[in-house]
């Protein structure tokens, strides 16, 4: 599922040599990856295929796609984590944020409930002071600001959005703060740790809920068509895949080069949502957007200006 960045936003321990260019064109097919997750979870509960059942495969082919690719090279011990508290609340809402925002996304068009979603950044800006002791910048704050303008944009009465949506959207966001947060104070550990730690126990975890959710769900997977198939297992490789180019791309290039261009992940939502449901949104839902998009990018160069003099 997409989210800002929030996976994987946070440098590799043992860094490779920078090479921007190479940074950029991974996180853009990162997104890509992501974002094209989020449409095939939406087209898939379509279907008939019940949200839990759809998360269990999600998660269970990206644990299984994530452990072949990082064990040979890892070994075991990848597994061991320097704060095991923090990476299960890691976990715990990187699956809550999973569960909501595929059932934001069941009421929601695609570029509504990503653009929703896309505070998240700006609410874990906001907190950081307390939570993480960073210094207090008054940008941060009117960056907040304005970019909660662009989401009651988006969410009017006037846009006729199903309110469980938007709540849902919104439940999401405070998730994925919470889970990026969490990301900066486990940053000692490896970041294929954390990436294993999060998909394994949320893995896990929705085992438990198959019992409930199978009986019902049985006679639709059993007579589900090859392609649907298809796209249900894609939604794990292209999860996998995704969170993978992300970290990859921040050990080519700093945060602060690539935080602009994830807002790029909106477009690509809202060009999904327009080829696969024929649906665009309309110019005041653009505006809200271009807000959202422009107060995270002005935010992003100013931290990064700040980086620099420092």
């Amino acid at each position: 599922m997409s989210r800002p960045a929030m996976n994987a936003a946070h440098a590799a321990t043992h860094p490779t040599r920078q090479r921007p260019l190479v940074g950029i064109a991974l996180l853009m097919l990162s997104l890509l990856c992501l974002t094209t997750l989020d449409a095939s979870g939406k087209w898939v509960m379509g279907t008939g295929v019940s949200l839990l059942v759809l998360v269990w495969f999600r998660y269970l082919v990206h644990i299984v796609l994530v452990l072949s690719v990082v064990l040979p090279t890892k070994g075991l011990s990848v597994f061991r984590s320097q704060a095991p508290g923090l990476q299960c609340l890691r976990a715990a809402a990187m699956m809550g944020a999973t569960l909501t925002f595929f059932t934001s996304l069941s009421y929601l068009p695609q570029a509504e409930a990503t653009a929703i979603i896309f505070i998240s950044p700006l609410i874990v800006l906001s907190v950081a002071p307390w939570i993480l002791k960073e210094p207090i910048r008054k940008t941060r704050w009117v960056a907040a600001g304005v970019s909660f303008i662009g989401v009651l944009l988006v969410i009017r009465p006037s846009a006729g959005l199903p309110v469980m949506g938007v709540v849902m959207g919104l439940i999401t966001a405070c998730l994925f703060a919470t889970q990026h947060l969490t990301t900066r104070m486990v940053a000692k550990d490896d970041p294929f740790t954390t990436m294993i730690w999060s998909s394994g126990l949320g893995t896990i975890a929705l085992v438990f809920t198959l019992p409930f959710a199978l009986p019902s769900a049985w006679s639709t997977l059993i007579s589900m068509p090859a392609p649907v198939w298809a796209v249900l297992l894609s939604t794990g490789v292209t999860g996998g895949v995704g969170h993978l180019m992300q970290i990859q791309a921040y050990r080519f290039a700093p945060a602060s080069l690539l935080a602009p261009f994830i807002y790029l992940q909106m477009t690509v939502a809202a060009s999904l949502g327009w080829l696969i449901w024929s649906h665009f949104p309309d110019a005041t839902t653009w505006l809200g957007i271009g807000i959202i998009c422009a107060s995270g990018v002005a935010n992003s160069l100013i931290e990064w200006y700040r980086s620099r003099q420092a």
